[in-house]
């Protein structure tokens, strides 16, 4: 533990295939004490150690591309200690939420920016997710609930704190400021923008609301996956489909924007539906809102482990991106957990 368990630290510098030198040989050794790669003496970047990256990058949910940059190398060169922390603080969320999940159930583990659909233990559906970005007030919540309905072609009821924090300033400076977005009076009724002097107000009197109508352009995409909740969060589309090529993917107000929600729809209704796939795409083309029930509620579980199990059996780990497990980890510091180190 006191040399990190793995050997000595990787140093800085890009590593890719063909490279040489004293910071492939201590990569050499890292992944060796890992037990990534089998014992070898070259000291060159061949293709049995990008393969050996290629497989850390996997188990560490980070590009698999079998070049140590930046990312790469910092998940390297975190330590033995630091693992374990992460694998008794995600057996302490465990203890907490000791449950029955349900035979069908969803669950968005937010770490490893996923939604799958369980069914009867095994994973029958998997897509990239987009979570809440880190700042406090958009980070995305850990909850559990149930998804009673689908909304095809949705329209978006922009939440007040956006309303008033991030449109009003922008419509005080031009009235034409979001022009997708319809402004509405307390009936839902939509208002001329020429006849509100945006200048007169702030964000506590604003007296409107805003309402972006069903289109391709809408923010929740074309479909929205519904379970009630105080959070006011749920699973949608995007129109934004690049932010799911990034290997760290929060980037939202708090809701799980999906990279397959089409996919994720024809699964939840296949157990309902002949045809799913028709059923569904003859809703979107008329492009009018549709609330479709499911007739089985799905529970939905979102969720933050940043050490698991996949489904091979292999540990998993992934980064603490909202900083929850270190806090966690200090709790249980106070009360006396501690990793016990080997007598030298």
């Amino acid at each position: 533990l006191d040399a990190g368990g793995w050997g000595p630290r990787v140093p800085g510098g890009k590593i890719g295939a063909g490279d040489r030198g004293d910071a492939v040989v201590a990569l050499r050794d890292r992944l060796i004490a890992m037990g990534l790669l089998e014992p070898v003496s070259v000291a060159v970047m061949d293709d049995t150690m990008v393969a050996a990256v290629r497989e850390f990058q996997r188990r560490h949910g980070l590009a698999v591309d079998g070049v140590v940059g930046l990312g790469t190398r910092d998940e390297l060169n975190r330590s033995v200690e630091e693992r374990l922390q992460a694998v008794l603080v995600a057996m302490e969320r465990e203890r907490w939420t000791n449950m029955d999940r349900g035979e069908r159930h969803v669950l968005v583990n937010l770490t490893d920016y996923s939604a799958t659909i369980i069914d009867e233990g095994r994973e029958t559906f998997r897509t990239r997710s987009v979570i809440g970005a880190t700042s406090d007030d958009r980070q995305t919540p850990e909850f559990s609930d149930v998804m009673e309905h689908m909304v095809i072609n949705p329209s978006w009821y922009v939440p007040r704190s956006i309303v008033v924090n991030e449109y009003l300033p922008q419509l005080k400076r031009n009235r034409n400021a979001a022009s997708k977005i319809l402004i509405t009076d307390r009936s839902g009724r939509e208002v001329s923008r020429g006849a509100i002097d945006f200048s007169r107000y702030d964000a506590n009197s604003f007296p409107y609301s805003m309402r972006q109508p069903p289109s391709n352009s809408n923010a929740l995409g074309l479909v929205k996956f519904m379970f009630p909740n105080r959070y006011n969060i749920y699973l949608h589309d995007t129109p934004a489909k690049s932010l799911f090529g990034r290997e760290t993917r929060a980037f939202s107000h708090g809701c799980v924007r999906l990279n397959d929600p089409f996919d994720f729809a024809y699964a939840l209704l296949a157990v309902q539906e002949e045809d799913p796939v028709g059923f569904f795409q003859s809703r979107l083309a008329t492009g009018r809102e549709a609330r479709v029930n499911l007739e089985t509620p799905v529970p939905v579980h979102l969720i933050y482990r940043t050490a698991f199990t996949d489904a091979e059996g292999g540990l998993q780990f992934r980064r603490d991106v909202y900083g929850r497990d270190a806090t966690i980890w200090a709790a249980l510091e106070r009360e006396g957990v501690a990793i016990s180190r080997p007598a030298s």
